[in-house]
């Protein structure tokens, strides 16, 4: 086949994934997976892990469907082999659970997958549907139209990320790790999105890092009695006041590689040099995009659950509360240590954890990166940040994996697209979703 006709045979292709990806995100976000968080409900990700492996059955994958002891939390895995069975395999994975949403806060119900005015809506759009269904569409393309990878793709479509990952991906490290044989390097959601800086400068940023995570159930107990009565030893009001305390303290500030890197790479994008000095004046010049970098300057911990007493004039034995802790590489024994420290010694802690991530932003993964990005998008820069949240790489890591957030949309200038992340009106952009499938299918076929 001459040169031509092999790029007409990938433009076909390509061609044949961007047709479809805006159908597919629409039935995945209509498949109602919300994951509470909450282990007497049942999992909701089976319908979705069996949607999924038939549309790969549909083309010709063999596909495994797993799940832990956690009825309905499925997951799908697939092996595409590639034409060096020598290079390390490349996992392309995606979660198919989601945040719940409430119906009546929406301009659209939540779960109609609904396309209009130029988007589709729904919870899950993306985080992370979108991703879902893109990387269906470029799988499904490239085993009907016998597009041989250079290198194996191992695609994943796993469950319970949003509480976690532990019937999900952690599961799957811990009881089949021979389903990611051979993987060495990974890409999945929070990456690969388009900002647009001052003058109307675009990048693209790309997830090379993200803080750990620490779940504390924090307990104080007390001297039950009658409200009406004096009390000293109120356990309500003693973990008040030790969430206060908590809301008061701040963390120091550091700056790590990955920060430094995207704040410097800003700088000479947008011509205002980055002050290594004042971090945070740098991070002030981000708009909408300050909330998600500025913080990954710092240890941050915030109280998200408050449960104590059960009746107006009785003052209760024991006073609950959750914080959700994230807290940067490096940073795990001293921000456990804070944590004990500032909460005192009335509260007792348990919690779960989960490691932060962390690789450098280099190698042929990056650079196919890069070359998909360009190509489809000129004069455009890949910038590497940190994630304040987490993912599903935190487990994937745990194989000896490298990983990056590499989910690929151009967005428009004015869409405030950190803010979609669990918020209302989630949505994303067909065009985004065109341009994503196109430049993914680019990747996985040069990677």
């Amino acid at each position: 086949m001459s040169p031509s006709a092999e790029r007409t045979a990938a433009d076909l292709s390509v061609d044949a994934a961007v047709a479809e990806v805006v159908t597919l995100t629409s039935e995945l976000i209509a498949i109602d997976t919300t994951n509470t968080g909450d282990p007497s409900i049942l999992g909701t990700e089976r319908a979705a892990a069996e949607y999924v492996a038939e549309k790969l059955a549909e083309v010709g994958y063999d596909t495994t469907y797993l799940q832990s002891d956690a009825p309905g939390r499925g997951n799908v895995i697939a092996r595409l082999p590639g034409a060096d069975a020598s290079r390390g395999a490349l996992l392309v994975h995606g979660h198919l659970d989601v945040v719940p949403a409430d119906a009546a806060e929406w301009s659209v119900h939540p779960f109609s997958g609904e396309v209009r005015d130029g988007y589709v809506w729904g919870r899950g759009a993306v985080d992370m549907k979108d991703m879902v269904a893109m990387t269906l569409a470029v799988a499904r393309a490239f085993k009907r139209d016998g597009i041989v990878p250079p290198r194996d793709l191992i695609f994943a479509f796993v469950s319970d990320e949003e509480a976690g990952g532990f019937h999900g991906a952690r599961w799957l490290v811990d009881n089949h790790p021979d389903l990611f044989e051979g993987a060495t390097e990974a890409i999945s959601e929070v990456g690969g999105f388009s900002i647009t800086l001052t003058g109307g400068v675009r990048a693209y940023l790309v997830e090379t890092a993200e803080k750990g995570a620490m779940w504390l159930r924090l307990k104080v107990t007390g001297t039950a009695g009658h409200g009406s009565m004096l009390h000293t030893d109120n356990p309500v009001a003693k973990l008040a006041a030790a969430i206060a305390r908590l809301e008061q303290h701040r963390f120091p500030l550091v700056l790590t590689d990955p920060v430094r890197d995207f704040l410097h790479g800003v700088g000479e994008l947008t011509g205002v040099p980055f002050d290594e000095s004042d971090p945070e004046a740098a991070v002030a010049r981000l708009g909408n995009l300050s909330r998600l970098i500025g913080a990954t300057l710092r240890d941050t911990a915030n109280v998200t659950m408050f449960n104590a007493g059960y009746k107006a004039n009785v003052v209760p034995s024991v006073a609950h509360a959750t914080v959700d802790g994230r807290m940067l590489p490096g940073r795990e024994a001293a921000f456990e240590a804070a944590l004990t420290e500032i909460l005192g010694p009335d509260v007792e802690l348990d919690w779960d954890s989960l490691p932060p991530v962390q690789t450098t932003f280099d190698g042929t993964l990056v650079d196919a990166m890069t070359a998909a990005i360009t190509a489809e998008d000129p004069g455009a820069r890949l910038l590497p940040y940190m994630l304040s949240a987490g993912t599903d790489a935190k487990s994937f890591q745990r194989l000896g994996i490298r990983n990056f957030g590499f989910a690929p949309l151009k967005l428009p200038p004015d869409l405030d697209f950190t803010a979609l992340f669990h918020g209302v009106d989630e949505r994303v952009p067909i065009d985004a979703l065109h341009f994503g499938t196109r430049t993914l299918h680019r990747l996985l076929r040069d990677c």
